[in-house]
């Protein structure tokens, strides 16, 4: 019988991972037997701390596995979050609200600018009265400079010339690379299949072009007469128009929200006629609210008249029909301005002709027919005529501040009628599916917030016990907590 040397008893025994089996977690050693001792500083001592040490230093990387599972779920909610704010739907919604954006500053832009216009400041000259060479007395007589909204009308409308060749550059410098002959052949061959003659179309050309410069013509003119905000309100109320028109000539579906729209805009366009108490004044603004009201209609039958006519074309087609119709203005219609000239109807003094004013006007005016006739590649239709409401207080700041206008009583409730009218045409077919869908889902988060656990006073879940590897204990019922068989 041999005695243990004490080198024996303190040799330091070599466990693999194989030699510590364990029941329900087969990486983690685990020993068959407590005998190991803790003491004070929660370090083990005894033959098998070396293995107690190891198995804490195996629990490392459950921590990492979970840090990482943490990061990968954060990476994955700001990755959905990505997706959701990148998406093709919110690219449209931010390029949307771009083209709000400038068709607003350009609408109120070009409108100020054409009001400008008759608010040139007049040239005062000295004027002689008398008989013969005897003078009696020398007073001052005012000169006006400029009063033609036809010749306007035709000098902004030439502008449109530039539809078709601005299209052509932007195709050329695509991604999507096509040749000269492949752009122009795609807009013509596609009027061509729908079995238009070059007379047939030369003919409806024409008749687009008087009933765009007529329409224009009537909101220039009503500019003359009216404050540019109203005249904006009242060139607003084409949306109304519109839907009459596609109910009635398109057969759209019928909105029952879309006819109460119609009814306040007609309120709101009645209030703005009588907004003048003198019986002058009335007349006057009578005028002038008439023909921007002919103006948004004529709008709205050039709209509805396209679409029956011409029906769903490319934007190569709309921007070579929008350059055939400033050819076709600029071809046709100077004699026009030369008799009105002549006859004194309008009032041109060439050398005090205000260049600059007339060149803001056409190039504001050609940027917001641009975007409101092909931005809809990039957004949605509703973004582009969400401009023409959105100008309306922007202009109206413009009028108070720089021109002291006030707005009040009849004028300002006319204005806010036209405003709703608008808002409400904007609502789509099926709006009361939405209305449906949302207040639904806002009853359903009420009662989830109401039946949560915590209001039912249900107890929390119970607390996760952590398992202690080193004496075994992992909650079985065919070894006790020391880790031996029972």
């Amino acid at each position: 019988m041999s005695i243990a040397t004490p080198d024996e008893d303190t040799r330091v025994m070599k466990v693999e991972n194989s030699d510590v089996p364990t029941i329900f977690n087969p990486r983690k050693p685990r020993l068959s037997q407590s005998n190991a001792v803790l003491t004070s500083d929660h370090k083990p001592y005894g033959p098998f701390s070396h293995v107690l040490s190891r198995s804490q230093s195996l629990c490392q990387p459950e921590d990492v596995e979970q840090v990482e599972q943490c990061q990968r779920r954060q990476l994955g909610v700001f990755k959905r979050l990505k997706n959701k704010c990148c998406s093709k739907h919110a690219r449209k919604v931010y390029y949307g609200l771009c083209v709000t954006f400038f068709v607003t500053a350009s609408w109120v832009g070009a409108t100020h600018a054409i009001k400008y216009l008759y608010m040139y400041h007049p040239t005062k000259y000295p004027v002689l009265t008398g008989s013969g060479i005897n003078f009696s007395s020398i007073h001052q007589q005012t000169l006006m400079t400029y009063n033609a909204p036809f010749f306007t009308t035709w000098f902004c409308t030439n502008w449109t010339v530039l539809f078709f060749p601005l299209y052509f550059f932007c195709q050329l410098g695509s991604p999507n690379y096509q040749t000269p002959t492949d752009i122009l052949g795609e807009s013509v061959r596609n009027f061509r299949d729908r079995g238009f003659t070059a007379a047939h179309f030369l003919t409806r050309c024409c008749m687009f072009c008087m009933l765009w410069v007529f329409t224009n013509y009537l909101y220039i003119h009503a500019l003359s007469i009216l404050v540019a905000t109203d005249a904006l309100a009242l060139f607003a109320i084409n949306v109304c128009c519109v839907y009459l028109l596609s109910w009635v000539i398109l057969h759209d579906q019928f909105v029952g929200v879309r006819i109460v729209a119609v009814i306040l805009c007609s309120t709101g366009v009645a209030l703005l006629a009588y907004m003048d108490a003198g019986i002058t004044n009335k007349k006057k603004t009578m005028t002038g609210v008439l023909l921007a009201a002919l103006a948004a209609a004529g709008s709205a039958v050039y709209k509805v008249m396209f679409k029956k006519m011409i029906g769903d074309a490319t934007y190569g087609q709309v921007s070579l029909f929008f350059s055939l119709i400033g050819l076709l203005n600029a071809a046709l219609l100077w004699p026009v301005c030369l008799v009105l000239y002549f006859s004194e109807v309008e009032i041109l003094h060439w050398d005090r002709l205000p260049w600059m004013i007339l060149l803001s006007a056409s190039t504001l005016s050609l940027v917001a027919n641009l975007l409101g006739n092909l931005s809809v590649a990039f957004t949605y239709d509703i973004f582009i005529t969400f401009g023409l409401i959105t100008a309306v207080p922007v202009s109206a700041a413009i009028d108070i501040t720089i021109h002291d206008v006030q707005f009040y009583g009849m004028k300002l409730a006319g204005i806010i009628l036209i405003s709703i009218g608008f808002l409400l045409v904007m609502f789509p077919n099926n709006w009361p599916e939405y209305i449906f869908r949302l207040l639904r889902n806002i009853i359903l988060l009420s009662h989830s917030a109401r039946w949560s656990r915590k209001n039912r006073g249900l107890p929390p879940n119970p607390p996760k016990v952590e398992i202690d590897y080193r004496t075994g204990y992992i909650r079985s019922h065919l070894r006790s907590p020391s880790g031996r068989v029972r």
